[in-house]
């Protein structure tokens, strides 16, 4: 019971595409610090989200939730749309 009620994970990036219809594609930009050499090093990662109301546009800022899997790729939820593109 106790699993129902975990925090599930968030993540906070940009739509890159919203040409599928119901989903969009999410870039998640991270940065870290390299163990060994000490520079900060920029990565991202592709997440297929699904938007029910295809209310998202390329360029705004979303905040997406994990869920149970939607499809073959699709484990992530739109939950909010945190900026709108201009």
């Amino acid at each position: 019971m106790s699993e129902q009620n975990k925090a599930r994970k968030t993540r906070t990036g940009s739509v890159v595409s919203n040409g599928m219809e119901k989903t969009v594609v999410v870039r998640v930009e991270r940065k870290f610090r390299h163990k060994l050499y000490g520079k900060y090093v920029k990565t991202s990662v592709k997440y297929l989200a699904d938007d029910p109301g295809n209310q998202c546009n390329i360029g705004d800022l979303v905040l997406i939730e994990e869920c149970r899997p939607l499809s073959k790729k699709k484990r992530w939820r739109v939950k909010t749309i945190l900026q709108q593109a201009e």
